[in-house]
C-alpha cells in the first residue's frame, strides 16, 4: 500500500467539514475510500483484539496494521437463533453492500473475514463523538443548526430500517461525528422475510415498532434520491450487490418491503403535497 493511501485510510474515517449539499452522511472523500478500507479489512494484520462486552452476539474489537497505519474494526460471527432473535453475521454485509446500492452511505465498510478459525462480518470502526444513548442520557444539547439534519437522518434511517427489516435498532447503535452526522451500525438481526416482517413495515403508521404510548414512529420526511433510488431496486441489481449473503426468499423480501414504502410515501404525498415530504 502507498505512503498516500496510508495517510489517506488514516483520515477516511474522521470528521470533514459539514457537506451542506451533501446527501451522504459520510462525505465524498470517505466515501472514495471504501474500496481501500475494504482491502485493508480484508488483508491487514491482526496485531491485537479485545472483547468489546456489550451486545449478546459477543463481538471483539480488532486491531489492525498494515504498511504503517493501524485502524480498528468490529468482528462478529452470530448466526442462528440467540436470545430468542435470528442472528446473521452475513446480514452486516449485505446491510453494507445494500447501501451502497442505494446511496445510503451510513454505514461503515464491512467484509467477510476469519478470526479464531471462524468466518464472520468485520465492520471498521466508525470514528464517532457520541452515540445517541450517550446524547439522551447525558442531556447532550445538539446545536440548533445540525437539528433539521439530524432530524431527517432520523427519518432516513426508519426508512432503511423498514426497506430491510431490521428489528434492532437501539440508541447504541447510531453514532454522531463531531461535526453532526449520522452513522448507523449493527445489522446481524435484519433482512427478515417471513411472518409480520414481509406484512408490514419496521416503522410507519402501522409500523411493528410503536412507542411506550402505543403511537407510531413515522418517517415524515424523506430525500427524493433515496425514494427514487429504492424504486428502481430490482431482484437482479440487489442479488449482484450482495452476491451470497442473502437468499432469494430474503431479497424477495425487500422488494415486497420497498412497495409497502413506496405506497406509504405516496399515501404522506397525497395528505400533505410533495413539498412536505420529499427534499
Amino acid at each position: 500500500m502507498k505512503r498516500s493511501t496510508v495517510v489517506a485510510l488514516a483520515v477516511a474515517a474522521a470528521a470533514a467539514a459539514w457537506p451542506a449539499a451533501a446527501r451522504a452522511q459520510f462525505t465524498a472523500e470517505e466515501i472514495a475510500m471504501r474500496p481501500a478500507q475494504e482491502e485493508f479489512l480484508r488483508t491487514a494484520e491482526i496485531v491485537r483484539f479485545e472483547e468489546i462486552g456489550e451486545g449478546v452476539t459477543k463481538p471483539y474489537k480488532l486491531f489492525l496494521h498494515k504498511d504503517g497505519v493501524e485502524l480498528a474494526a468490529a468482528w462478529k460471527d452470530p448466526k442462528g437463533i440467540q436470545l430468542g432473535y435470528l442472528e446473521g453475521w452475513q446480514y452486516e454485509i449485505a446491510a453494507y453492500r445494500l447501501d451502497k446500492l442505494i446511496g445510503l452511505n451510513m454505514i461503515p465498510p464491512a467484509v467477510e473475514r476469519d478470526f479464531q478459525g471462524r468466518p464472520g462480518a468485520l465492520v471498521l470502526w466508525a470514528k464517532n463523538k457520541y452515540s445517541l444513548l450517550k446524547v439522551v442520557e447525558n442531556n447532550i444539547p445538539i446545536p440548533a443548526e445540525a437539528r433539521p439534519r439530524i432530524d431527517n437522518m432520523k427519518y432516513l434511517t426508519r426508512a432503511w430500517d423498514s426497506l430491510i427489516a431490521n428489528e434492532d435498532r437501539t440508541q447504541q447503535n447510531v453514532l454522531y461525528t463531531d461535526d453532526w452526522r449520522t452513522i448507523i451500525f449493527d445489522h446481524s438481526r435484519a433482512f427478515r422475510s417471513t411472518g409480520e416482517f414481509v406484512k408490514k413495515l419496521m416503522f410507519g403508521r402501522n409500523g411493528i415498532r410503536i412507542s411506550a404510548q402505543g403511537k407510531p414512529f413515522l418517517f415524515l420526511r424523506l430525500p427524493r434520491w433515496f425514494v427514487e433510488n429504492i424504486k428502481g431496486l430490482t431482484f437482479e441489481s440487489i442479488r449482484a450487490a450482495v452476491g451470497d449473503t442473502l437468499t432469494d426468499q430474503e431479497i424477495k423480501a425487500v422488494l415486497i418491503r420497498r412497495e409497502m414504502l413506496v405506497r406509504e410515501i405516496a399515501a404522506m404525498v397525497k395528505e400533505r403535497g410533495e413539498a412536505e415530504v420529499l427534499y
